[in-house]
């Protein structure tokens, strides 16, 4: 079976078939959050830690971290802060730190910039995803031998220079060609994360059927596991956390193995949790049963993420940690 292997300084998390469903938190990420974008000017990096240690407590196994900001105030003094090749390789490089200083969860480094990627990479401890390869010819030349230098996994996302194709044989077949071209690399298929690309259905009614079929295809043509982006699936629409708590264990079920999301919504995370067990990824049930003494808690008036936080370290009180791995910084 398919395995793909991530790594933080001392934990390690397996995205795969007979796994339980990874849940790569979003939320460190700059684009579209004006108020965090202005503090990370001012290099204040309070959010991003408050963000990480929320969503690890509230089931997040792994931390997508996006540098995607330009620094509109800087740019009077100096207009390389427009620039996203200029600060994107040094904020990366101080959100993996700040990141990695409050939690100890492998993590996802997101960015357009090949300069960011690499800082990324140099900065993280063990053996990051990283975020992410496309069909287009100049970005595999760019990618794929830092995927390679450094021995980590890669999203690999369902577009090519022709764009984002509303046809899924299209799709599919940029994945397929993402995959062989990795291999010219000697990039294993099992460190491609095939993200098939969820289109709204707000404008295309067919996009969870079309999904649901090309992850289907993925895991039974390619053997390659898979993530999306999993709120794109209800922009749009109302009641968005209704249809994506909907959608994720339909994808679950077709075959779907991670998803970029918020973990801080309850109402998707029970949906996943149920989706697990069902799928037989919940050894006796035990993520279940405690997700359910969580939501008990916010029944009484507290907040998913100050209960699930009591229930990590009541847990952490009882347990213990793993051993250590500490293989790049």
């Amino acid at each position: 079976m398919t395995r793909t292997v991530l790594e933080s300084a001392t934990k390690t998390v397996v995205i795969g078939f007979d796994e339980p469903f990874c849940v790569i938190g979003e939320r460190i990420n700059p684009t579209g959050r004006k108020k965090l974008a202005a503090e990370l000017e001012m290099d204040d990096f309070s959010t991003v830690e408050r963000d990480a240690l929320e969503q690890v407590a509230c089931g997040a196994m792994v931390l997508d971290v996006n540098s995607g900001a330009v620094f509109t105030n800087k740019m009077a003094d100096d207009p390389r802060y427009a620039d996203n090749n200029f600060v994107e390789p040094t904020l990366m490089k101080a959100l993996i730190e700040r990141v990695q200083a409050v939690v100890d969860v492998p993590l996802c480094i997101d960015s357009s910039v090949p300069g960011a990627l690499e800082q990324g990479l140099q900065a993280a401890y063990g053996r990051p995803l990283l975020n992410s390869v496309t069909g287009e010819e100049d970005r595999l030349e760019l990618v794929l031998p830092l995927v390679k230098k450094y021995n980590v996994p890669v999203v690999a996302i369902s577009n090519d220079d022709t764009g984002i194709s509303e046809d899924p044989e299209v799709r599919f077949a940029v994945a397929k060609k993402i995959v062989e071209r990795a291999a010219d690399f000697g990039i294993p298929a099992h460190d491609i994360v095939v993200d098939p690309l969820v289109m709204p259905i707000g404008a295309m009614a067919s996009a969870g059927q079309q999904v649901f079929a090309l992850v289907r295809r993925l895991r039974e043509e390619l053997g390659v596991n898979t993530t999306c982006g999993a709120s794109n699936v209800s922009f749009g629409l109302p009641n968005r956390h209704g249809i994506n708590a909907a959608f994720l264990p339909m994808a679950i079920g077709a075959g779907m193995t991670s998803a970029i999301m918020n973990p801080v919504r309850s109402v998707e995370m029970e949906a996943i949790r149920a989706a697990n067990l069902l799928m037989n990824h919940d050894a006796n049930g035990g993520a279940w049963i405690g997700l359910s003494k969580v939501l008990d808690a916010v029944k009484d008036g507290v907040s998913f993420a100050e209960a699930s936080k009591a229930a990590m370290d009541a847990g952490a009180r009882t347990g213990g940690r793993r051993g250590g791995r500490r293989s790049r910084g």
